[in-house]
């Protein structure tokens, strides 16, 4: 069921191939009746040095009411939304947004206005 609803998010929102430090991710969590989907901020990425393997601690701030601070040890394709994952036997996916900057407004060349009435024939 999430693997279908990963492929629908794809389609759907521009993504990032990583993810860094300030990046909002999109994360959805597999539930009971259907997939809860929320927003985070990024705050911190920091090597688990306790394994020997290349695992991450990836501090996030979800951003509810009020904004709550996570903290979840995953693998760098975990948090790249290179593959879901389980947490507590449900299904996760998280995935950093690609957020274009707004290209500035193009000025438009200045006319002279005119004033009075013109006669069209």
């Amino acid at each position: 069921m999430i693997e279908q609803a990963i492929a629908e998010l794809k389609k759907l929102i521009p993504f990032k191939e990583s993810t860094e430090l300030g990046d909002i991710v999109l994360v959805l969590a597999e539930e009971e009746k259907q997939p809860a989907l929320f927003y985070a901020v990024v705050t911190e990425i920091e090597r688990d040095q306790s394994r020997r393997d290349e695992w991450w601690h990836l501090s996030l701030h979800l951003l509810t009411v009020p904004p709550q601070p996570v903290v979840w040890t995953l693998r760098t394709p975990q948090f790249t939304g290179q593959e879901s994952f389980t947490m507590g036997g449900k299904g996760r996916f998280i995935k950093a947004l690609r957020i274009d900057k707004p290209k500035p407004a193009q000025q438009q060349p200045e006319t002279k206005a005119r004033g009075g009435l013109r006669l069209v024939k």
